[in-house]
Formats: structure tokens, sequence, C-alpha cells
């Protein structure tokens, strides 16, 4: 029995672990979108650009680190607690939703060259950007469910 215990607790770390990855991996995804954003009006420059493409390649790192350090540790059967399963069967697909719209967004800006980018480009970021912020706050909700099951902390 007392083995039993220590595999449980043994779990219990490694999910605050993945989680402690995954908050992080997210503020600086957070962090690079605000540096972006603050570059508003975008002008063709190095400064948007070399933001921009830190910023996707923070945003794979993010939507990666969630799949990996969250989602996989669910489906993997790692977690066995009732409540948390079915917060993240709940909240899951609307997940896969977000990691869509992230991966439509870092495809279409991830190699853009926004030093020969005309105008239309830069308003399309404006807009790109604003519909990604609203999506991040949305995804941001949805694990923080699953994080709060997780931790005993509900949201």
């Amino acid at each position: 029995m007392a083995s039993e215990y220590i595999t449980g607790s043994d779990r219990r770390g490694r999910s605050r672990e993945k989680l402690a990855t995954l908050v992080k991996t997210r503020a600086e995804t957070l962090s690079l979108y605000s540096e972006l954003a603050n570059q508003r009006p975008f002008e063709a420059d190095e400064v948007t650009s070399d933001a921009l493409q830190d910023f996707c390649q923070a945003l794979i790192d993010y939507a990666a680190s969630a799949h990996f350090q969250l989602y996989r540790y669910l489906s993997d059967k790692l977690e066995r607690r009732t409540p948390v399963l079915s917060v993240a069967d709940r909240v899951y697909p609307q997940i896969i939703q977000t990691t869509d719209v992230i991966l439509r967004f870092n495809d279409k800006y991830e190699s853009v060259n926004l030093l020969s980018s005309d105008k239309d480009l830069l308003d399309l970021l404006d807009a790109d950007l604003s519909n990604l912020g609203e999506i991040l706050a949305e995804r941001i909700q949805l694990e923080d469910q699953v994080i709060g099951a997780m931790t005993g902390r509900t949201h």
C-alpha cells in the first residue's frame, strides 16, 4: 500500500513539473505577444520583423508545451483523478480549436519578410494579432480549468 502512495505522489510531482513548464512557456509567449503588439502601428522594419519571428517561435513552443506537458500526460492515462479527467475531457475539444488558430497564425507569419511586404500585410497582421489575442485569452481560461482541477484549485 505504501508503494502505491509513493507512486501517486510521484505522479503528482511530475504533473506539477509539467504544469510549471506549461505556465513558464505561456508567460514567455504572452510577454512576446505584448512586445509585438506594442509595435503598433506596424511598420515594415527590422524591429517589428524580429518581434514577429520571436513571437511565432514562442507561440509554437507554447502550443507544443501544452500538448506534451499537459494533454499528452492526460491522454497517456498518467492522471487518474476523475475530476481532472472530467474537466480535461470537457475543455480539450475547445483547446484543439485554439491550437488550430495558433498553427494557422504561425504558418501565415513565421516566414514572412516584413521588410519586403506591402502595407496590406501589415494591416492583416494587426487584425490577425488582435484575433489571436482573443484566442489566447480563451485558451488560457480553458487551460486554467485543467490546471485548477490538477492542483485542487478551482477557477
